[in-house]
C-alpha cells in the first residue's frame, strides 16, 4: 500500500506539471546510458580504428609490389648537359642531331618492380608492438569513460530520487497545512479562536504549496540531468525507492588492495607504456635500413632503331608504337643509413622520455586524489551512518509532537503558533529523512568511485 501510495504521489507531482512519468530502475538506467551516450560512441570507434591500424602495422612486413604502363607521344631530340629531375621535367632519349626536328611518334614503358625491406632492425616489430598497446590504450579509455559514466549516472539517479522523496514529504506537509487551516477556520466561526488564527494557517497553506513548486523545480532539473545523460528524449521519470529502505551491505566491509584496478589509473598505466614503447621505437631508428628490390622494364617506340642515321625510319602508328620489343632486368641489395639523423633521434627520444615523465608524475598524483578520496569517502559514510541512526528518532519525535500540538490546539490549549513551529519541525525532520536514507548511498557511490570498481555499488540491486 505504501508503494502505491508513493507511486500515486508521484504521478499526481508530476502530472501537475503536463508531464508523463515512466518507471525507471538505476540498472536499465545504467544501461541505456551506456548504448546512447555519444562519448561512449565515439570512443567505440576509436578503439576500432586503433584496431584496424595495428592490423595495418602487421603488414608492414609485406614487400612493396607495383606495376604501371606508360603509353606517351612525343619526340626524341637528345641533347648533352646535366640537369636536375625537377618536377615536369621530361626524359627523351634519343641521337643527338645537329639540328631540332619535330619527328613525333607512340612510345610505351611497362614496369614492375619489387621492393622490400628484409631486415629493418626491430622497426616493424616495435610498430606492431607500438600499436597493440595504443589498442589497449584506447580500451581502458573506452573503460574509464565507462565507469565515469556509470558514475554519474548513479549519483544523478539518486539526486532525482531525493527531490522526488522531498517532494513527497512537501505534498504531506500541505496536506497537515490544509488540515489545521479547516480547523483554525472552524474555531474562529465558532468564536473560540481569534481571526488571525485562520489568517496564520492560510499563510501555511500558501507556504507549503511554494515549497512544493520548488520541490518540482528540483525534480524536473535533476530528471533533465539524467536524461542527459542517458542520451534519450525528454521524459519524465519515477525512481526506485526500494533500495533506498535499506543500506549496501558491503557499505562497512573494508575493501583494500583494489585501488591499483582503478580504471582511470589503468588508463594512465597503459599510456606509460604507450610512451615508453615509442622510446623503444624510436631508438631503432638510430640504424639503417637494408632491403632487396627487383625492376622489369618493357619498352616500346615508334622510332627504328636506325633513326639517329636515317631521320625518316619513324612510324606514328599507334599500335606499332606501343608494341614492346626491348626489356631489362634488375636485381640488387641496398642499404641506406641517413648519417645525420641519430643527432635528430636522439633529441626525438629525449622528448619522448620527458614526456613518460610526465604521465608517471600524472598517475602518481591521480593515485594520491584516489586515496584522498578513499579516506574522505569512509569518513563521509561513518557519519552518513549516524545521521541514518538519528533521523527515524527525529521523525518520531517530531511526528509525536506534531499530533500532541494539534490536539491541543483543536481543545483551545495551545496557540496556533506553537502548532506551527510542530508542523515546520516535523516538515524538516522528514526533509532531513529523505536526504539522509539517500546520503547513505551516496557516500557509498563516492567509496565506489574511489575504489574503482562499479560492480561492489550495483550488484547491490
Amino acid at each position: 500500500m505504501c508503494i502505491k501510495k508513493f507511486t500515486s504521489l508521484i504521478l499526481f507531482s508530476l502530472g501537475a506539471i503536463g508531464c508523463f512519468a515512466q518507471d525507471l530502475s538505476l540498472v536499465d538506467a545504467i544501461d541505456i546510458g551506456i548504448q546512447n551516450y555519444g562519448a561512449i560512441k565515439s570512443k567505440g570507434k576509436i578503439v576500432s580504428a586503433s584496431e584496424e591500424s595495428l592490423k595495418q602495422a602487421k603488414l608492414d612486413y609485406l614487400p612493396d609490389v607495383n606495376i604501371s604502363a606508360q603509353h606517351s607521344f612525343g619526340t626524341i631530340n637528345g641533347q648533352y648537359g646535366s640537369f636536375y629531375g625537377m618536377i615536369g621535367n621530361a626524359a627523351s632519349s634519343g641521337p643527338t642531331l645537329p639540328e631540332q626536328n619535330w619527328n613525333a611518334a607512340f612510345g610505351a614503358q611497362y614496369l614492375s618492380n619489387v621492393n622490400w625491406d628484409f631486415f629493418t632492425f626491430g622497426k616493424v616489430k616495435q610498430k606492431i608492438n607500438l600499436e597493440k598497446i595504443n589498442v589497449g590504450l584506447q580500451v581502458h579509455d573506452l573503460e574509464q569513460e565507462k565507469f565515469e559514466l556509470k558514475i554519474k549516472i548513479a549519483s544523478a539517479y539518486l539526486n532525482l530520487l531525493a527531490s522526488q522523496r522531498m517532494l513527497i514529504s512537501q505534498q504531506k506537509n500541505l496536506e497537515r497545512a490544509e488540515v489545521f487551516l479547516k480547523t483554525a477556520i472552524v474555531r474562529v466561526k465558532n468564536g473560540l479562536q481569534a481571526g488571525v488564527d485562520s489568517t496564520m494557517a492560510t499563510a501555511e497553506v500558501s507556504k507549503a504549496k511554494i515549497a512544493i513548486n520548488q520541490a518540482r523545480i528540483q525534480v524536473k532539473e535533476f530528471n533533465n540531468r539524467l536524461i542527459d545523460l542517458m542520451g534519450v528524449s525528454s521524459l519524465d521519470f519515477i525512481a526506485d525507492t526500494l533500495f533506498v529502505s535499506k543500506i549496501p551491505k558491503q557499505l562497512l566491509i573494508n575493501i583494500a588492495g583494489k585501488e591499483a584496478l582503478h580504471p582511470s589509473l589503468k588508463f594512465l598505466q597503459t599510456k606509460v607504456d604507450f610512451n615508453q614503447q615509442q622510446v623503444k621505437l624510436s631508438k631503432r631508428f638510430y640504424y639503417p635500413s637494408m632491403n632487396v628490390f627487383g625492376v622489369f622494364q618493357s619498352r616500346a617506340s615508334g622510332f627504328y632503331s636506325n633513326y639517329s642515321l636515317d631521320q625518316d625510319a619513324f612510324t606514328r602508328n599507334y599500335w606499332d608504337g606501343i608494341k614492346p620489343y626491348r626489356s631489362n632486368y634488375l636485381i640488387g641489395a641496398s642499404i641506406s643509413w641517413n648519417l645525420t639523423s641519430p643527432f635528430r633521434i636522439k633529441k626525438q627520444v629525449k622528448a619522448q622520455e620527458l614526456i613518460v615523465e610526465s604521465v608517471k608524475e600524472e598517475y602518481k598524483q591521480l593515485d594520491r586524489e584516489i586515496q584522498s578520496q578513499l579516506k574522505l569517502a569512509n569518513e563521509q559514510i561513518q557519519i552518513a551512518m549516524e545521521n541514518y541512526a538519528e533521523a527515524p528518532i527525529q521523525v518520531k519525535a517530531a511526528a509525536q509532537a506534531y499530533r500532541q500540538k494539534m490536539t491541543l490546539y483543536q481543545n483551545g490549549l495551545t496557540t496556533l503558533t506553537d502548532l506551527t513551529q510542530a508542523l515546520y519541525l516535523l516538515n524538516r525532520a522528514e526533509i532531513d529523512r529523505d536526504i539522509v536514507n539517500t546520503s547513505v548511498w551516496q557516500s557509498y557511490l563516492v567509496k565506489v568511485a574511489a575504489i574503482g570498481d562499479f560492480e561492489l555499488f550495483i550488484n547491490e540491486f
